[in-house]
């Protein structure tokens, strides 16, 4: 597996990339797998590809705090990440790993292998709800797939020194919520990892067995699709 650890300098950009890195995948003539690592700099609300943007986002308080509204292209409910959050994402080839193809062993797979990176750092990781991970019940990961031809990309984050606060100004409760939730408000229901984004970095890229760095990022595809797509509010704010 490849290995891309690399944050670009505009949110939309980071988003761009990781669907640039599927559909590179897609186009190649052979299984390409890569797994991305970054870290946002500055808050972000960040949206599913089938998302009420007003159901789920308060837009009000993002313009007032400054934070950018995006959609990504996967599925799954709004998120805001931001300074203090690990982002991932793995492109995963079913030529490979034709059991994927199951969403739910691509969940249990993906997921497993998370933590069993977290596992070498801080025991009691819990896999809850669709695709949540969980420490002491409180959840510190959310995570979305989107699903191709050939390939698959998984993302999500990781959050570790993120001020909490900010979940719960931006965003509304959501339309759905796991059982295990139990009616708890943003703050009372996320929490931070007790380790280092250095250390997390590490073990991720281990558990992944990511040991070749990848050179050739798709930097024109990724400026190709911040100028079609993820700068658009067509795209981001679409009803």
């Amino acid at each position: 597996m490849k290995f891309l650890d690399l944050t670009l300098d505009q949110p939309a950009e980071n988003l761009a990339l990781d669907e640039a890195l599927l559909l590179t995948a897609e186009q190649s003539q052979q299984p390409l797998e890569v797994l991305r690592l970054w870290q946002p700099v500055s808050p972000i609300a960040v949206i599913g590809r089938a998302s009420k943007i007003e159901q789920e986002v308060d837009l009000v308080t993002c313009k007032e705090l400054g934070v950018p509204v995006l959609r990504r292209s996967s599925g799954g409910a709004a998120i805001v990440t931001g300074a203090g959050c690990l982002m991932y994402a793995v492109v995963l080839s079913y030529e490979l790993r034709p059991h994927l193809k199951m969403l739910d062993v691509c969940h249990r797979e993906v997921l497993g292998t998370l933590k069993s990176a977290l596992d070498r750092l801080m025991p009691g990781v819990s896999m809850q709800g669709t695709c949540d991970l969980t420490w002491k019940n409180q959840k510190f990961s959310g995570n979305s797939l989107r699903c191709k031809r050939t390939h698959l990309l998984y993302h999500g984050t990781l959050l570790c020194d993120f001020p909490l606060e900010l979940i719960s100004q931006c965003l509304k409760r959501p339309p759905k919520v796991p059982n295990y939730r139990e009616n708890r408000d943003h703050e009372s229901f996320v929490t931070n990892l007790p380790v280092s984004i250095d250390k997390l970095r590490t073990e991720l890229r281990s558990a992944w067995n990511a040991a070749e760095a990848m050179t050739d990022w798709p930097e024109s595809l990724t400026a190709e699709l911040v100028a079609e797509k993820y700068s658009q509010a067509a795209w981001n704010h679409q009803r």
